[in-house]
């Protein structure tokens, strides 16, 4: 067998030490008033005013078209959303809200679902898919609150995802709606949408947050999660999106394109920001008798 050549050792060595740089070079956001462990990544390019301002443009727009927006997942408590929240990967919320009456009728609580079985919890939560990894997960979970937080949910970010199963969206979630604390959870509609918007270059979720996180004001985080998912279940959907009753068609750069996401250029994007500035602002649209 023909064995390939040695890379020179200088050169291998450097190659080695650029990748190594690359991953352990993490660049942490400094937001006031949110704790060290809490804090989002920053941004790759810091954003202008342009993009701040339309970014906040968007959000009071969406604010008045989904005044109603809120936390679908139906919980009574900080442990009943972060299992809700685990269960709700790669499954909607419709589903979640079915299943968890009868998962915490038999688990009401941590040490409840320490202690629970296995098989049990997997044939219950079925429906909700990938539901081994997931059992496993809440069980899992469960035992870690009643051995390092006494059976309480902690509100700290590195206790949170630190818990089996549960990473930053999750924390996010639990965070913002549990805890009333400053959280953006990344879940798919949140990332098509602030993709499609030129909100962020990056296909990470946790470089779509510390992107949102560089536009919006922290009191802006857990109702932005909640307005670009409303937006996305309504309009702007992944297949089809409705983009003639989008109240911000004018400040999305993918508005109407035959492949949303691809952004215009900027020209054309800020022309029609100009034109929206003028505009008076619109209400939720409303659907039309048939």
């Amino acid at each position: 067998m023909k064995k390939s050549a040695a890379k020179p050792a200088g050169k291998a060595q450097a190659g080695a030490t650029r990748k190594t740089a690359s991953k352990s070079a993490v660049r942490v956001a400094n937001i006031p008033g949110i704790s060290p462990d809490a804090q989002p990544l920053a941004p790759a390019r810091r954003p202008g005013e342009e993009l701040r301002s339309r970014a906040n443009a968007i959000f009071d727009i969406l604010s008045e078209a989904h005044a109603d927006a809120h936390c679908a997942l139906e919980y009574r408590d900080p442990f009943q959303l972060l299992v809700m929240t685990i269960l709700s990967a790669q499954c909607t919320d419709d589903v979640v809200n079915k299943v968890s009456p009868g998962l915490f009728a038999r688990y009401p609580d941590a040490e409840a679902m320490a202690s629970a079985d296995l098989d049990d919890v997997m044939k219950i939560i079925r429906s909700t898919g990938f539901f081994r990894a997931k059992a496993n997960n809440i069980v899992a979970a469960g035992r870690a609150l009643v051995e390092r937080h006494g059976g309480r949910v902690p509100e700290g970010m590195a206790e949170l995802v630190a818990l089996p199963g549960v990473g930053r969206k999750t924390a996010n979630i639990v965070r913002g709606n549990a805890f009333h604390l400053p959280g953006m959870g990344v879940d798919t509609h949140v990332r098509r949408l602030s993709q499609r918007m030129a909100l962020t270059r990056s296909d990470d979720p946790v470089e779509i947050e510390g992107d949102l996180c560089a536009l919006w004001p922290p009191d802006r985080w857990t109702m932005g999660t909640h307005f670009l998912i409303f937006h996305g279940r309504r309009v702007c959907h992944a297949r089809a999106p409705r983009c003639s009753g989008c109240v911000v068609q004018d400040l999305c750069p993918s508005a109407f394109l035959k492949a949303p996401g691809r952004a215009i250029k900027a020209p054309a994007l800020a022309a029609r920001v100009s034109r929206a500035r003028t505009k008076p602002r619109v209400s939720s649209p409303r659907r039309k008798p048939r």
